[in-house]
């Protein structure tokens, strides 16, 4: 089994990052439970990746026309694609996540290898049976907190059949109670990274 770890850990807070703490949770309890898993990591902080302008997305679609899914822009979206477990890590920045996150995003969504068009819709092309997402900020969970949608519809899109998420809030709102709010985090990573 192959796990890719999305790390969107960034932060002001460097390794005492919040969102940091639930992934090393996540990560620490699924290689217990799957000692033989192989991992791989890849830090958006790292990847210096710069958003598609129109000529860079029409580069990219004669290429993918022309059926070169092995060219260098499709490498982080074969990554992903041949993923059979993926966690994503990102802080809860501006109602959704750090932008590095979502120009990552960009580079995976490719259309012929990570999902294709039919007649019915969207239909995806991922090979991952699951996707967690790890979340952590100053304020409390709502129903419309974009970066936890994002993911799931994201999940739905590329063909991966199961979403689960934690999310650890209220962390700046409530200070005096941030250690046990991250206590409880860390544990329900702790418990997803086991099953996963």
């Amino acid at each position: 089994m192959k796990l890719l770890f999305i790390d969107g850990c960034i932060s002001q807070r460097g390794p005492e990052s919040r969102t940091r703490r639930l992934a090393e949770a996540f990560l620490a309890a699924f290689r217990e439970t799957h000692p033989g898993a192989e991992a791989e990591t890849v830090r958006l902080e790292g990847l210096n990746l710069a958003p598609f302008t129109p000529a860079a997305l029409d580069e990219r679609d004669a290429l993918a026309y022309a059926g070169a899914f092995d060219a260098p822009v499709f490498g982080l979206a074969r990554q992903f694609r041949q993923a059979d477990r993926i966690v994503a890590a990102a802080p809860f920045w501006d109602l959704s996540f750090p932008a590095a996150m979502r120009i990552y995003i960009e580079h995976i969504s490719a259309c012929g290898l990570t999902y294709h068009y039919e007649p019915d819709g969207c239909h995806g092309d991922c090979r991952a049976a699951r996707l967690a997402y790890l979340t952590s900020g100053g304020d409390f969970e709502r129903a419309e907190s974009l970066g936890v949608l994002y993911w799931r519809q994201l999940c739905a899109m590329f063909g991966i059949p199961r979403f689960d998420y934690v999310f650890a809030g209220g962390l700046d709102a409530e200070p005096g109670r941030a250690a046990e709010i991250m206590e409880a985090a860390e544990e329900a990573a702790r418990r997803l990274g086991r099953a996963f």
